[in-house]
């Protein structure tokens, strides 16, 4: 007891020797000789540790485990010893430093029991354990990253504060709402410094969701001489364990344990993993639910009460409520649009050539679907809608636009708690990104989502009543309503209407053909008949003239009438004079960036934008991409099926953090949007569509050559939020084109027989006004 057995560092030769350390400080007479040890590289099997003593590996013992050569971490309850957490605010801009924000100081990685948690704000918070390996082995991790508005690495260092070259590709890559993804490292025989660095990214006011980070496990220390305590709600009853079991429900167990202990199920319960038991608490309304049966013959459902498995609470306290009566009928609701009830207690398809409003019979929840209880208030409640593809109907082939179908869903939520709705799409079967997110209690209302390529697709609504942990439940009230989802144009769809069709012939009875691109089909004759010039035609109906719609002031449509662009050439009429502009130059993607601003904690940002005027038959050339991400720009441009971090439109804007912000290696672009997907026309005036300029930011030009106004909007869905962007370009092409009447010519006087001629332009006062706008 008065002294403890250690190895020796290791020799060049790989050798070390086991020597006797006294336990108390003033030292003890009579120390065991240095021996020889065993060879650096020894290590124990799985379920055994080192005895220094024989130097010989031995089992474990009850309630105890082993990885042999490994380390796990897997209690969070507090920051485990050799960890530890550095906050900085890595802005690297020079200034004085008490006018540096002190926010920092309170932000760390917060252990929650079996997960530790990250920093939610911007402060750039790193988790760090150093270990040192005799040998080669690996690190591995359970996490959840969710949010892109947090980045995310695991890197490693060596002793001399180099990084690994095994951490090339450091960021860690989303996983989805709910699910623990996992990552694993190799490492270097040596010291090996591991980080687990996040960096918030705050450009408003929305929460981040934090990254979670369990069961760390280093694999490659040489020996362990001990083994370690199974830790609550865990246990070993065999010698030798390399894992603890985890207790069954309504069972507890405390840190070692040989097995678990029974609660008093009259009185008590336990979760799976539990290190107490708790007192089962009264019922609430809380407790329990409803559901509808299936319709009967007659159609009726019964709505029936349920208690939410596995029950806790008991019905035998004071103030306990009793479940409700099960049993009342009620009328079944109808059935989709599209489905029909043919007297059974079911809905079905209507067959092929056929149709139905659905006014007979719907879903269990009568006029909506609603979220279900789940198993704790932090879980995730997940709808999928799969469908196989998108593609117009016959009538609609000769609409090319872009759109190919859309998707539309009416929703509310109620809440009382931090509550999120998120909308998630996942595109041929690769990742599930989230599309728009809503928190706390929402009022009735719709969202459209439109499709632009024809793709396998998986929507996904996921429901979380909270992101906090949760021992009971409290907010099991909570809930989303779906009223309504439609989904237009999808492949193996069913008919909701009749639509006209294009006939193959004026015969009667002939036969539905497509019709080519850019046709209507014409209401007489019911043939198909081009679109007129300068008018697109409609992605939404091609029955009648009416179907080709007018192209803006100043654009044209392109040759299959599918878009209207602006082809950069531009003509007005001012004066009983002609003004002819030539904006090709222009025509090549332009950016610029506004900035810098700064978030909360004093991050340096910018906005970035890139825009596509004129020319290129209508084509979006501009783009903007996130660069943290497993995409290149070059590959996806190439033909990825994921375009989620890439954004193409006339107008777009990035978030770029760089690279001196926060000591990455590069600058970052982040959170790209569209500004401007359709083009709607070019005009001197300062009104088109409903979209007005404002003469404050855009004062009349005191030249007679007016500024040009390009309109544009993002609304395809009717989802304006309404931002309006201006961008002033000031350029010498935007001048109109010079013309004889610009010009006249003035004689000189006679030299050696001739006489001189030169030209004058008469718009002198250009010269001391500034340049036309764009």
């Amino acid at each position: 007891e008065d002294y403890h057995f250690e190895y020796t560092e290791c020799d060049s030769t790989g050798s070390r020797w086991r020597v006797a350390v006294p336990n108390a400080a003033e030292g003890c007479s009579g120390l065991p000789d240095p021996v020889r040890g065993k060879e650096c590289t020894f290590s124990c099997a799985s379920g055994e540790y080192l005895e220094m003593k024989n130097q010989v590996c031995s089992k474990c013992g009850e309630g105890t485990y082993s990885l042999g050569s490994g380390i796990k971490f897997d209690e969070w309850d507090e920051l485990p010893a050799g960890f530890s957490n550095v906050a900085t605010f890595m802005d690297t801009v020079v200034g004085p430093s008490d006018s540096r924000p002190e926010g920092c100081n309170n932000s760390s990685w917060i252990p929650r029991g079996n997960y530790i948690e990250s920093n939610r704000d911007d402060c750039t918070v790193s988790l760090i354990y150093a270990v040192h390996l005799k040998k080669s082995g690996y690190v591995f991790f359970e996490y959840q990253y969710v949010d892109n508005n947090i980045f995310f690495e695991f890197f490693i260092q060596n002793d001399q504060c180099q990084e690994m070259d095994t951490t090339a590709d450091k960021w860690v890559k989303l996983t989805d709402n709910g699910e623990w993804g996992s990552h694993s490292v190799m490492l270097k025989s040596g010291t090996n410094i591991l980080y687990w660095r996040t960096t918030g990214i705050l450009m408003g006011s929305k929460a981040v969701k934090p990254v979670l980070v369990k069961n760390i496990t280093i694999e490659g220390v040489a020996y362990t001489s001990e083994c370690f305590p199974c830790k609550p709600g865990t246990f070993s009853d065999k010698p030798g364990s390399f894992i603890c079991q985890v207790c069954p429900r309504n069972t507890y167990s405390e840190k070692g344990a040989k097995e678990c202990i029974r609660c008093d199920e009259d009185s008590q319960f336990s979760e799976e993993g539990s290190s107490e038991c708790t007192e089962r608490p009264p019922c609430t309304s809380k407790d329990y639910f409803q559901i509808h049966t299936p319709c009967d013959e007659e159609g009726k459902t019964q709505i029936m009460y349920k208690w939410i498995e596995p029950k806790i609470c008991r019905e035998d306290l004071t103030d306990a409520i009793r479940l409700p009566p099960s049993g009342e009928k009620k009328d079944c609701p109808p059935c989709n649009p599209g489905f029909y009830n043919n007297g059974s207690s079911s809905c079905h398809p209507c067959p092929p050539g056929t149709f139905s409003d659905g006014t007979k019979g719907w879903e269990v929840a009568g006029d909506h679907i609603q979220s279900g209880a789940g198993g704790s208030d932090n879980d995730y409640l997940i709808l999928n809608l799969h469908i196989p593809g998108f593609k117009p109907p016959t009538s609609m082939t000769g609409a090319m636009g872009s759109e190919l179908g859309r998707i539309t869903f009416v929703f509310e939520t109620l809440c009382s708690a931090d509550c999120v709705l998120y909308f998630m799409v996942d595109i041929n079967r690769k990742s599930t990104n989230v599309v728009e997110s809503w928190g706390g209690t929402k009022e009735k209302q719709a969202y459209t989502h439109v499709i632009f390529k024809n793709a396998t697709f998986t929507f996904t609504w996921a429901f979380q009543r909270t992101n906090q942990g949760q021992d009971n439940r409290r907010f099991i009230n909570d809930m989303v309503k779906i009223y309504s989802i439609t989904a237009t144009n999808a492949v193996d769809g069913v008919a909701s209407s009749c639509r006209a069709c294009a006939l193959g012939s004026e015969q009667s009875g002939s036969s539905c053909v497509p019709c080519p691109p850019g046709h209507y089909i014409e209401k007489e004759t019911n043939q198909c008949m081009e679109c007129p010039p300068d008018t697109y035609l409609s992605i939404h109906q091609v029955y009648g003239k009416e179907a080709c719609i007018p192209c803006g002031p100043g654009s044209r449509s392109t040759q299959d009438h599918s878009v209207c662009y602006s082809d950069c050439f531009f003509y007005h009429e001012k004066e009983n004079q002609s003004l002819h502009y030539d904006f090709s130059n222009l025509s090549s993607v332009g950016s610029l960036m506004n900035g810098p601003s700064f978030t909360s904690k004093g991050t340096k940002y910018f906005h970035f934008f890139n825009i596509s005027l004129c020319g290129h038959e209508g084509k979006k050339l501009a783009l903007c991409t996130n660069n943290i991400t497993d995409f290149t720009v070059k590959e996806m441009v190439a033909g990825s099926d994921d375009y989620t971090n890439l954004v193409g439109a006339f107008v777009c804007q990035s978030t770029i953090i760089p690279s001196e912000s926060k000591g990455f290696r590069a600058a970052l672009s982040s959170q790209s949007i569209i500004l401007a997907d359709t083009f709607l026309g070019v005009t001197v005036e300062t009104t088109l569509q409903n979209i007005n300029v404002k003469e404050d930011m855009f004062p009349v030009s005191p030249s007679q050559i007016p500024d040009v106004h390009f309109f544009y909007n993002k609304c395809p869905a009717g989802t304006c939020d309404g931002c309006t962007f201006y961008f002033l370009w000031e350029s010498v092409e935007a001048c109109p084109l010079c013309t004889e009447h610009d010009f006249h010519e003035i004689e000189g006087a006679c030299k050696r027989g001739f006489q001189e001629k030169e030209d004058h332009f008469e718009s002198v006062q250009l010269k001391s006004s500034r340049s036309p706008n764009i």
